[in-house]
């Protein structure tokens, strides 16, 4: 966990910790989760099921009547679910159960422990949390009153064979729960993290802060004691799926807790000495690099040793070394930048997976129980929820998975951390706003689904708008996470081919939709016809205009001033493509559609042919023709008012048959 101090500054703004009362001894979710049953019908998936967190806690993953898709388009603002659209797989959502967990968890009395670990892990009566991050010894988070290593030893000695390595200490509370948690649901699963090796093995002789030694002997020592742990929590019952080789490796200055500077340099060395001996000994775990912030916090670079480079570029670095034969992807955590990091390390490494691995809330300046749920659960839903899957996550995971009301047990570190769930002084269990935002995925997107496309509107940096995100789990059912970003109700609609329905969110709300298998609905969803490499100009505010295809819906390009006649945007798609559908999709913005508009195509830009024309009447115009093969496709207004005219993108699709 990187040091508290910190914390506030690492967001750009304050996350908040949450209060309120709900005893988790009576919180029982609805019977079904988001995985629809086998044999229904088509009819019987035409309806969508719709579950509602409020940020006033009036409803906490709370089954909403159903709504039905029907024919036609929509006025409003619409999220256009596509199928055919697929980008990564999901391993799954969760937290840790970190020694001070499973301290606070151990410790309550049996049957609201297992209420407990019920509502956590089950998939049917809880939310079916399906990753686990599981620290390698201590982390800020012990229950102890000293910090500790698999292998530790007097000062002055040290263990090359670990002959004294022993998880007896995660024998005691934590491998029984993790146990327990893989029993709910045996879908799981575990990635590793230590935040120190063994003190004997660096410079500093401790395991707060210095470096692993630079020699060779201890390289090799250092991965044969992470490879034992991999065994001995097999062994225990506990595989382990992935492997990171250091927590937040940039954090040179750890506050009171385990923490190691790992220069690129040695984790490419540890990696190389990890790869072959885990390969043979535990060939299912995968071996994932950096496990820091998606941006290196002003701290880590202003602590860099003089004459070192800060490497801002750490997990590149590490992807470009020889060390990537061994790793399956990077990690990554919230405390600096934006998730957008991880698009760009995914574009530059597309073959390499990406895991969101660490966050946690925080205090805000006045605590009061309304505004810290409340702001827990908007921040957590626009960044983490969606902000890091649409960003390529295959993971969505929290810090600690259950603390008390005062944020401990830890020892340094963190003061203001929040757990999914939180134990109370009088012994009950509170469910918290990170167990829903979590939840909200969870509970209805099964590992192995893959995400799909559909239009979002939001960003993590606030804009006010519906924000979302949309998987396709492995039976055929979808489901559709919504986060309306606006303090205020938004209404929207959401367009699967030919069918829709409508909706409004309460403000700050979060809803999952579950549909499917989809059977007759996807036969009328169309195939879009990539954009990529496209190029706009438009007769004012040029310079935008680019954002018609930049595939984000959360930007736009706009008139400037009020709609007039001739008003245009013309699309260069760099070769000719075949379509039958043109989207006009004006976004959230709501009024800022084309009151009259003229849709235009053309092979050689000189010479143009009318694909269609209208009056506008809402923020999404779908405009149908016969084939048509293209290079130049124009939008112009023909008609005056006085909104601005604003375009989020502009899309093509052609008619195709069912998805596979």
């Amino acid at each position: 966990m990187t040091r508290t101090t910190h914390r506030r500054a690492r967001r750009g703004r304050t996350l908040v910790a949450t209060t309120g009362a709900l005893a988790l001894g009576v919180t029982v979710l609805s019977a079904a989760p988001g995985i629809a049953a086998p044999g229904k019908s088509a009819a019987d998936e035409v309806p969508v099921r719709v579950w509602v967190t409020t940020p006033d806690r009036a409803e906490l993953l709370h089954e909403r009547a159903p709504v039905h898709f029907t024919e036609g388009g929509s006025d409003l603002t619409t999220i256009r679910v596509d199928p055919r659209q697929r980008f990564q797989s999901m391993d799954g959502f969760g937290a840790s159960i970190t020694d001070s967990s499973a301290a606070v968890l151990s410790g309550l009395d049996p049957a609201t422990r297992e209420a407990t670990m019920r509502s956590l892990f089950d998939p049917r009566d809880g939310i079916g949390v399906s990753f686990l991050r599981q620290p390698v010894g201590s982390s800020d988070f012990t229950a102890d009153d000293h910090h500790w290593t698999y292998d530790d030893v007097p000062a002055g000695e040290t263990d090359f064979p670990l002959e004294h390595f022993s998880i007896a200490h995660d024998e005691k509370q934590v491998l029984p729960l993790l146990r327990e948690a893989k029993r709910l649901n045996p879908e799981i699963t575990v990635l590793a993290t230590p935040w120190s090796p063994p003190a004997w093995m660096k410079t500093g002789h401790s395991l707060v802060g210095g470096r692993l030694k630079d020699d060779p002997k201890v390289y090799d020592a250092y991965a044969r004691y992470l490879v034992k742990f991999v065994q001995a929590y097999a062994a225990a019952g506990v595989p382990v799926d992935y492997l990171t080789v250091q927590n937040e490796p940039q954090n040179r200055t750890p506050d009171g807790y385990p923490g190691t500077d790992l220069p690129v340099r040695q984790e490419v060395k540890v990696i190389e000495a990890l790869g072959p001996l885990l390969r043979a000994a535990s060939p299912h775990t995968r071996i994932l690099a950096y496990d820091h912030n998606w941006a290196t916090h002003p701290d880590d670079v202003a602590n860099t040793p003089p004459g070192e480079s800060p490497e801002t570029d750490y997990p590149y670095e590490v992807l470009a070394s020889p060390a990537a034969t061994w790793v399956a992807g990077t990690a990554y955590h919230c405390y600096a930048g934006d998730p957008g990091a991880q698009t760009a390390l995914h574009d530059a490494y597309p073959k390499k997976g990406i895991w969101f691995t660490e966050c946690s809330g925080s205090h805000g300046p006045d605590d009061t129980v309304p505004q810290i749920f409340r702001g827990t659960l908007t921040w957590h839903a626009r960044t983490l929820t969606v902000g890091t899957t649409r960003n390529w996550a295959k993971s969505v995971v929290n810090w600690n998975i259950a603390l008390r009301e005062d944020g401990g047990p830890h020892l340094g570190g963190c003061d203001t951390c929040t757990g999914l769930v939180t134990v109370m002084p009088d012994g009950t269990v509170r469910t918290d706003a990170e167990y829903y935002t979590i939840g909200h995925l969870s509970k209805f997107v099964a590992p192995g689904a893959v995400r799909i496309g559909s239009t979002s509107y939001g960003n993590p940096a606030w804009n006010g708008q519906v924000t979302d995100v949309a998987f396709r789990n492995p039976d055929g059912s979808t489901a559709l996470v919504v986060h309306n970003e606006n303090d205020d109700p938004r209404s929207f609609a959401v367009r699967l081919g030919a069918q829709r329905f409508e909706y409004t969110l309460p403000g700050g709300s979060v809803a999952t939709f579950v549909w499917g298998p989809d059977g007759a609905l996807d036969r009328s969803v169309p195939t879009e016809v990539s954009t990529d490499g496209a190029d706009a100009t438009a007769t004012s505010n040029a310079q935008d205009a680019g954002l018609v295809v930049d595939g984000d819906g959360s930007t736009r390009w706009s008139s400037g001033t009020g709609q007039t006649p001739g008003q245009s945007v013309t699309i260069d798609l760099r070769r000719v493509r075949t379509f039958d559908t043109v989207d006009v999709d004006s976004g959230g913005n709501l009024g800022d559609y084309a009151r009259g508009y003229r849709v235009e195509t053309s092979k050689d830009g000189a010479h143009w042919t009318t694909f269609g024309e209208g009056t506008g009447t809402g923020q999404l115009e779908t405009v149908t023709s016969r084939t048509t093969a293209a290079r130049w496709v124009r939008v112009t207004s023909t008609a005056s008012a006085g909104n601005w005219w604003s375009i989020s993108q502009i899309r093509l699709y052609r008619s195709g048959g069912p998805t596979g």
